[in-house]
Protein backbone atom coordinates (compact mmCIF):
# COMPACT_ATOMS: atom_id res chain seq x y z
CA UNK A 1 0.00 0.00 0.00
CA UNK A 2 2.92 2.38 0.62
CA UNK A 3 4.09 1.79 -2.95
CA UNK A 4 0.58 2.47 -4.29
CA UNK A 5 0.36 5.66 -2.23
CA UNK A 6 3.76 6.77 -3.54
CA UNK A 7 2.62 6.20 -7.13
CA UNK A 8 -0.55 8.19 -6.45
CA UNK A 9 1.40 11.13 -5.03
CA UNK A 10 4.04 11.03 -7.74
CA UNK A 11 1.54 10.96 -10.61
CA UNK A 12 -0.48 13.69 -8.92
CA UNK A 13 2.65 15.84 -8.93
CA UNK A 14 3.46 15.01 -12.55
CA UNK A 15 0.03 16.15 -13.75
CA UNK A 16 -0.20 19.17 -11.47
CA UNK A 17 3.36 20.28 -12.22
CA UNK A 18 3.59 19.38 -15.89
CA UNK A 19 0.06 20.10 -17.09
CA UNK A 20 -0.19 22.98 -14.63
CA UNK A 21 2.81 24.66 -16.25
CA UNK A 22 1.13 24.30 -19.65
CA UNK A 23 -2.26 25.58 -18.51
CA UNK A 24 -1.17 28.32 -16.13
CA UNK A 25 2.24 29.52 -17.26
CA UNK A 26 3.01 28.58 -20.88
CA UNK A 27 1.49 31.73 -22.38
CA UNK A 28 1.09 33.93 -19.33
CA UNK A 29 1.19 37.57 -20.45
CA UNK A 30 4.71 38.91 -20.96
CA UNK A 31 6.46 36.23 -18.87
CA UNK A 32 5.14 32.98 -20.36
CA UNK A 33 7.48 29.99 -20.08
CA UNK A 34 6.61 28.64 -23.55
CA UNK A 35 7.20 25.10 -24.84
CA UNK A 36 10.73 25.01 -23.45
CA UNK A 37 9.48 25.78 -19.95
CA UNK A 38 6.68 23.23 -20.15
CA UNK A 39 9.12 20.59 -21.35
CA UNK A 40 11.41 21.24 -18.40
CA UNK A 41 8.45 21.24 -16.01
CA UNK A 42 7.50 17.70 -16.98
CA UNK A 43 11.12 16.58 -16.70
CA UNK A 44 11.47 18.21 -13.29
CA UNK A 45 8.37 16.50 -11.90
CA UNK A 46 9.85 13.10 -12.74
CA UNK A 47 13.33 14.02 -11.54
CA UNK A 48 12.10 15.33 -8.18
CA UNK A 49 9.76 12.40 -7.59
CA UNK A 50 12.42 9.87 -8.57
CA UNK A 51 14.52 11.09 -5.66
CA UNK A 52 11.50 11.46 -3.36
CA UNK A 53 9.72 8.14 -3.91
CA UNK A 54 12.01 6.03 -6.09
CA UNK A 55 13.09 4.01 -3.06
CA UNK A 56 9.45 3.35 -2.14
CA UNK A 57 7.76 2.40 -5.41
CA UNK A 58 10.37 2.75 -8.14
CA UNK A 59 8.66 5.97 -9.28
CA UNK A 60 6.87 4.66 -12.37
CA UNK A 61 4.17 7.41 -12.48
CA UNK A 62 3.02 5.95 -15.77
CA UNK A 63 1.18 2.75 -16.79
CA UNK A 64 3.42 2.49 -19.85
CA UNK A 65 6.51 2.49 -17.63
CA UNK A 66 5.01 -0.25 -15.46
CA UNK A 67 4.24 -2.33 -18.57
CA UNK A 68 7.71 -1.70 -19.98
CA UNK A 69 9.41 -2.80 -16.76
CA UNK A 70 7.17 -5.86 -16.70
CA UNK A 71 8.09 -6.72 -20.30
CA UNK A 72 11.77 -6.39 -19.38
CA UNK A 73 11.31 -8.83 -16.51
CA UNK A 74 11.79 -6.25 -13.80
CA UNK A 75 8.26 -5.95 -12.43
CA UNK A 76 5.81 -8.46 -11.03
CA UNK A 77 2.58 -9.17 -12.91
CA UNK A 78 0.54 -9.08 -9.70
CA UNK A 79 1.52 -5.49 -8.99
CA UNK A 80 0.41 -4.09 -12.35
CA UNK A 81 -3.29 -3.50 -11.51
CA UNK A 82 -2.54 -1.69 -8.25
CA UNK A 83 0.17 0.49 -9.77
CA UNK A 84 -1.95 1.44 -12.78
CA UNK A 85 -5.01 2.21 -10.64
CA UNK A 86 -2.90 4.38 -8.32
CA UNK A 87 -1.33 6.25 -11.24
CA UNK A 88 -4.65 6.96 -12.93
CA UNK A 89 -6.22 8.06 -9.64
CA UNK A 90 -3.31 10.40 -8.93
CA UNK A 91 -3.56 11.88 -12.42
CA UNK A 92 -7.30 12.51 -12.05
CA UNK A 93 -6.88 14.18 -8.66
CA UNK A 94 -3.97 16.25 -10.01
CA UNK A 95 -6.15 17.41 -12.91
CA UNK A 96 -8.97 18.12 -10.46
CA UNK A 97 -6.78 20.36 -8.32
CA UNK A 98 -5.56 22.12 -11.45
CA UNK A 99 -9.19 22.67 -12.48
CA UNK A 100 -9.97 24.22 -9.09
CA UNK A 101 -7.06 26.62 -9.54
CA UNK A 102 -7.91 27.53 -13.14
CA UNK A 103 -11.59 28.05 -12.37
CA UNK A 104 -10.63 30.66 -9.77
CA UNK A 105 -9.56 33.12 -12.44
CA UNK A 106 -11.93 36.03 -13.06
CA UNK A 107 -13.93 35.50 -16.23
CA UNK A 108 -13.33 31.74 -16.29
CA UNK A 109 -15.61 30.21 -18.93
CA UNK A 110 -14.36 26.66 -19.45
CA UNK A 111 -11.22 24.59 -19.39
CA UNK A 112 -10.47 24.73 -23.13
CA UNK A 113 -7.80 22.22 -24.14
CA UNK A 114 -6.60 21.81 -20.53
CA UNK A 115 -3.23 20.40 -21.69
CA UNK A 116 -5.02 17.37 -23.14
CA UNK A 117 -3.52 15.21 -25.87
CA UNK A 118 -4.88 14.76 -29.36
CA UNK A 119 -4.40 14.38 -33.09
CA UNK A 120 -5.91 15.94 -36.19
CA UNK A 121 -7.80 19.09 -35.27
CA UNK A 122 -6.93 18.44 -31.61
CA UNK A 123 -3.17 18.34 -32.29
CA UNK A 124 -1.34 21.61 -31.51
CA UNK A 125 0.19 21.49 -34.99
CA UNK A 126 -2.69 19.76 -36.76
CA UNK A 127 -0.78 16.48 -37.19
CA UNK A 128 -2.61 13.40 -38.48
CA UNK A 129 -3.56 10.30 -36.49
CA UNK A 130 -0.76 8.37 -38.20
CA UNK A 131 1.83 10.98 -37.26
CA UNK A 132 0.55 11.07 -33.68
CA UNK A 133 0.55 7.29 -33.38
CA UNK A 134 4.10 7.05 -34.71
CA UNK A 135 5.28 9.82 -32.40
CA UNK A 136 3.76 8.31 -29.26
CA UNK A 137 5.03 4.78 -29.97
CA UNK A 138 8.57 5.91 -30.79
CA UNK A 139 8.85 8.46 -27.98
CA UNK A 140 7.60 5.98 -25.40
CA UNK A 141 9.96 3.34 -26.77
CA UNK A 142 12.90 5.69 -26.31
CA UNK A 143 11.69 6.80 -22.88
CA UNK A 144 11.67 3.19 -21.70
CA UNK A 145 15.07 2.51 -23.23
CA UNK A 146 16.39 5.44 -21.18
CA UNK A 147 14.65 4.25 -18.01
CA UNK A 148 15.71 0.63 -18.36
CA UNK A 149 19.29 1.52 -19.20
CA UNK A 150 19.69 4.20 -16.53
CA UNK A 151 18.30 1.93 -13.79
CA UNK A 152 20.36 -1.11 -14.76
CA UNK A 153 22.53 -2.28 -11.87
CA UNK A 154 25.56 -1.77 -14.08
CA UNK A 155 24.77 1.90 -14.78
CA UNK A 156 26.36 4.72 -12.72
CA UNK A 157 24.66 4.75 -9.33
CA UNK A 158 22.46 7.65 -8.29
CA UNK A 159 22.25 9.35 -11.67
CA UNK A 160 19.19 7.62 -13.11
CA UNK A 161 16.69 10.36 -12.07
CA UNK A 162 18.71 12.98 -13.94
CA UNK A 163 18.89 10.93 -17.14
CA UNK A 164 15.19 10.05 -16.95
CA UNK A 165 14.08 13.61 -16.17
CA UNK A 166 16.15 15.09 -18.98
CA UNK A 167 14.97 12.31 -21.30
CA UNK A 168 11.36 13.27 -20.66
CA UNK A 169 12.26 16.93 -21.21
CA UNK A 170 13.75 16.09 -24.61
CA UNK A 171 10.72 14.01 -25.55
CA UNK A 172 8.47 16.98 -24.84
CA UNK A 173 10.69 19.32 -26.84
CA UNK A 174 10.23 17.02 -29.82
CA UNK A 175 6.60 16.05 -29.58
CA UNK A 176 4.52 18.82 -27.95
CA UNK A 177 3.64 20.23 -31.41
CA UNK A 178 2.42 16.80 -32.56
CA UNK A 179 0.30 15.44 -29.70
CA UNK A 180 0.93 17.79 -26.77
CA UNK A 181 3.07 14.84 -25.59
CA UNK A 182 1.59 11.97 -23.68
CA UNK A 183 3.90 8.91 -23.48
CA UNK A 184 1.80 8.31 -20.35
CA UNK A 185 -1.81 7.03 -20.37
CA UNK A 186 -2.47 8.32 -16.84
CA UNK A 187 -1.26 11.82 -17.71
CA UNK A 188 -3.63 11.79 -20.70
CA UNK A 189 -6.61 10.48 -18.76
CA UNK A 190 -6.71 13.11 -16.00
CA UNK A 191 -6.92 16.22 -18.22
CA UNK A 192 -9.19 14.46 -20.76
CA UNK A 193 -11.87 13.89 -18.14
CA UNK A 194 -12.10 17.64 -17.57
CA UNK A 195 -11.58 18.77 -21.18
CA UNK A 196 -14.14 16.30 -22.57
CA UNK A 197 -15.03 16.28 -26.27
CA UNK A 198 -12.20 15.25 -28.60
CA UNK A 199 -9.82 14.72 -25.68
CA UNK A 200 -12.03 11.89 -24.44
CA UNK A 201 -12.89 10.44 -27.85
CA UNK A 202 -9.20 10.29 -28.80
CA UNK A 203 -7.99 9.02 -25.42
CA UNK A 204 -7.74 5.43 -26.70
CA UNK A 205 -4.72 6.46 -28.79
CA UNK A 206 -2.86 7.66 -25.71
CA UNK A 207 -3.35 4.33 -23.98
CA UNK A 208 -2.59 2.07 -26.94
CA UNK A 209 0.45 3.84 -28.43
CA UNK A 210 2.47 4.35 -25.22
CA UNK A 211 1.84 0.78 -24.05
CA UNK A 212 2.86 -0.64 -27.44
CA UNK A 213 6.06 1.43 -27.39
CA UNK A 214 6.82 0.42 -23.82
CA UNK A 215 6.29 -3.30 -24.44
CA UNK A 216 8.56 -3.12 -27.47
CA UNK A 217 11.25 -1.37 -25.43
CA UNK A 218 10.99 -3.95 -22.64
CA UNK A 219 11.45 -6.76 -25.14
CA UNK A 220 14.34 -4.95 -26.81
CA UNK A 221 16.07 -4.30 -23.50
CA UNK A 222 15.98 -8.01 -22.61
CA UNK A 223 18.27 -8.57 -25.59
CA UNK A 224 20.15 -5.26 -25.54
CA UNK A 225 20.99 -5.34 -21.85
CA UNK A 226 21.95 -9.01 -21.83
CA UNK A 227 22.88 -11.04 -18.80
CA UNK A 228 20.99 -11.53 -15.57
CA UNK A 229 22.54 -8.77 -13.48
CA UNK A 230 19.95 -6.11 -14.21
Amino acid sequence: MRAYAAEFIGTFWLVLGGCGSAVLAAAFPDVGIGLLGVSFAFGLTVLTMAYAIGHISGCHLNPAVSFGLWAAGRFETGKLPGYIASQVAGAIVGAGVLYLIVSGQPGFDGVGGFASNGFGAHSPGGYSMGAALTTEVVMTFMFLIIILGATDKRAPAGLAPIAIGLGLTLIHLISIPVTNTSVNPARSTGPALFAGGAALSQLWMFWVAPIVGALAAGAAQRWLGGGEDR
